[in-house]
């Protein structure tokens, strides 16, 4: 029964040891899938919003730079 505890506590030792190897690494190869679906959907909110509320936009846009005035 001892050798089987032994056994138990070295096999935990040793996961201990890789995964805290592995914590320190990091990992290298990131989310790509996660990332390419906030890509698409930033750029398919962008659209949307570009599409409603483009008119709004050029209107505060022209009168902002129509309100700059330019010191000589």
């Amino acid at each position: 029964m001892m050798r089987i505890v032994d056994s138990a506590l070295a096999l935990e030792r040793s996961l201990v040891c890789k995964l805290r190897m592995l914590m320190l690494r990091g990992n290298d190869r990131g989310d790509v899938p996660g990332w390419v679906l906030v890509a698409v959907m930033t750029a398919g909110l962008v659209t949307a919003i570009w599409l409603i509320a483009d008119d709004a936009l050029t209107s505060v846009f022209d009168r902002a730079m129509t309100s700059v005035s330019v010191r000589n």
